[in-house]
């Protein structure tokens, strides 16, 4: 990691960009993107806009190292659940909840930069585009290896494309998690959202009824 001009912050300077990284998330709530301004930034890191820049040479910019951040993020904390998790008998259902909660959790945490880069990328802003396909594609990747493996054991119908399934199954995830106050306004509780996703889930993925 280096600043703008080329050199490796040390560890001050490293606790100075993440406060102005911080910074930006936290006006995300409160500001459109667009509207986004150093001197906000600087200001409520408790900076100036000229050590701004030392880091970055724009608003946008911290904005795009925000995106990389939640990218590395999210692939590790959203597919793990798959990776580790059992997909044998009543184990498979709870690794469904742990799916489900995690969606429902990482979205709750970074709601609002999430929903600035659904936002461009609805927009047609490329690189948001990029950065939705990228924050996605691990879990994609593992779901849709789980589909294949239950669908060559004969759980599955045999015509059945394991990455259209998976890409189906994670659009529900991230749609549901990403709207879910606005759901829960129409009288359902969290709870009961990650129970609905995880038994839709465990269907899609295993063939069979979910438990009880």
């Amino acid at each position: 990691m280096r600043a703008v001009d080329g050199r490796v912050p040390g560890r001050r300077g490293l606790a100075t960009r993440a406060r102005l990284l911080e910074q930006t998330r936290e006006l995300l709530y409160t500001t459109s993107y667009r509207d986004l301004k150093v001197v906000d930034i600087a200001r409520g890191a408790g900076t100036s806009p000229a050590t701004f820049y030392q880091y970055f040479p724009d608003a946008e910019s911290a904005l795009w190292a925000l995106a990389d951040e939640l990218v590395g993020e999210g692939r590790e904390r959203l597919t793990r659940p798959v990776r580790d998790g059992s997909w044998n008998g009543r184990a498979a259902y709870d690794t469904c909840e742990r799916i489900a909660a995690s969606f429902l959790e990482f979205w709750d945490e970074h709601r609002a930069l999430l929903a600035v880069i659904d936002l461009a990328a609805t927009e047609g802003d490329v690189r948001f585009r990029e950065i939705r396909l990228q924050l996605l594609m691990s879990f994609t990747d593992a779901l849709a290896e789980e589909v294949r493996v239950q669908r060559d054991a004969g759980r599955l119908p045999a015509d059945l494309d394991p990455t259209a399934t998976a890409s189906v199954l994670v659009a529900m995830l991230a749609q549901v998690s990403g709207h879910r106050y606005g759901i829960e306004r129409h009288g359902t509780t969290g709870p009961e959202l990650q129970r609905a996703l995880a038994r839709l889930l465990y269907s899609g993925v295993t063939g069979r009824k979910p438990p009880g």
